[in-house]
């Protein structure tokens, strides 16, 4: 899956310009604990969180995080998104709770890593 079919799946926007939305997605990782998020990413992984400051971005780019999408409508500010640019983050934010949007990426075949079933 790609971040282009992320972002229509999800219903959201693209924030970034200039970012990379064909990269290929593997794995999906649903937290707002960066600590869990930093133990459980797997490879190729799209971040879907509702919190909302620069750590998510600085611990993405750590963990070599796809994208990231940010739900319930949560919108980063303008140096989160920068920052995010010069990284080649590509930012996305929908209207649906984390529940969903994990949900219907799973329903599509997305999973969380190498140990689900």
């Amino acid at each position: 899956m790609t971040v282009s079919e992320i972002s229509v799946l999800l219903n959201a926007r693209v924030l970034t310009k200039n970012t990379n939305t064909n990269k290929e997605v593997l794995t999906a990782c649903g937290s707002d604990m960066m600590s869990d998020v930093l133990a459980f990413a797997k490879t190729q992984c799209v971040l879907l969180t509702g919190l909302c400051n620069p750590q998510v971005i600085r611990t993405a780019e750590m963990m070599d995080i796809v994208c990231i999408v940010f739900v319930r409508g949560k919108t980063p500010d303008d140096a989160m998104i920068s920052m995010a640019e010069e990284m080649d983050i590509p930012i996305l934010i929908t209207q649906h709770r984390m529940f969903e949007s994990c949900g219907l990426l799973y329903a599509n075949g997305l999973r969380g890593g190498a140990n689900d079933v």
